[in-house]
């Protein structure tokens, strides 16, 4: 998969692109991310991609120029004209626009989003972006209902979601078969050594050896553990 990143900043990236599971999955060439910065397409001599909002107000709005001139350039003007007429990139491409008004992002929706070819990300940033630019978009992603600064962190987010799910990024495909969310419950407790710290004991049953009886005691964990912190998921769930 190829994600391609359209920021003001890019270097908020870095750091997180570069460790853990995301750099071995740009190592073992399952991924390959590229963040670009947005001034990079503008046109005068101070690389200006913001302005004032026409009708008043605070805060700068992102121009649309830049964004169409990156996405030109990224997917190439046939692609573009096929976007602006019938709302799709083609070739398994997205183009997600970071915003609070976008579909919240869960686990089933990034199943779907690994099984893409390309992604390109759009992160806002200060009091958005011109709303025209949406009709460049072909879907709008939000990470909950909370205001951040900007989209770069979310971006981050829905890059971190969907690359642990490619084929051969995690070293154990079978962990993917029980975390949290997949079947709408949140994941059992889990424990290592010592068995025993400050009187706080690991419970016997997952030291006897016995696999069904692990597995009984997992599943009772997991709706226990949903029931008692999230009740939506657990109503989901039983439904």
């Amino acid at each position: 998969m190829r994600i391609d990143i359209l920021t003001l900043f890019p270097g908020m990236f870095g750091a997180v692109l570069g460790e853990s599971m995301l750099k071995i999955a740009q190592k073992k060439k399952k991924l390959r991310i590229k963040v670009h910065d947005l001034r990079r397409w503008t046109t005068d001599r101070h690389k200006t991609a913001d302005d004032r909002p026409y009708g008043g107000g605070s805060g700068m709005i992102i121009k649309i120029e830049p964004v169409y001139r990156a996405l030109e350039s990224l997917l190439g003007s046939k692609r573009m004209r096929g976007l602006m007429e019938k709302k799709t990139a083609g070739d398994r491409t997205e183009i997600i626009l970071l915003t609070p008004r976008g579909r919240t992002l869960n686990q089933k929706m990034a199943r779907k989003l690994s099984r893409l070819r390309r992604m390109v990300l759009i992160a806002g940033h200060y009091e958005g972006i011109d709303e025209r630019a949406r009709n460049l978009t072909t879907a709008e992603i939000s990470v909950g209902d909370y205001v951040l600064t900007g989209g770069e962190l979310p971006a981050m987010v829905l890059v971190d979601a969907v690359a642990r799910l490619l084929p051969g990024v995690l070293g154990d495909s079978n962990s993917l078969r029980r975390e949290s969310f997949d079947r709408n419950l949140l994941e059992y407790p889990q424990y290592t050594r010592p068995r025993e710290f400050m009187g706080m004991r690991v419970p016997g049953v997952l030291l006897n050896g016995d696999h069904e009886a692990i597995k009984s005691w997992r599943d009772r964990e997991s709706l226990k553990e949903t029931r008692k912190s999230r009740g939506d998921l657990y109503r989901t769930g039983k439904k």
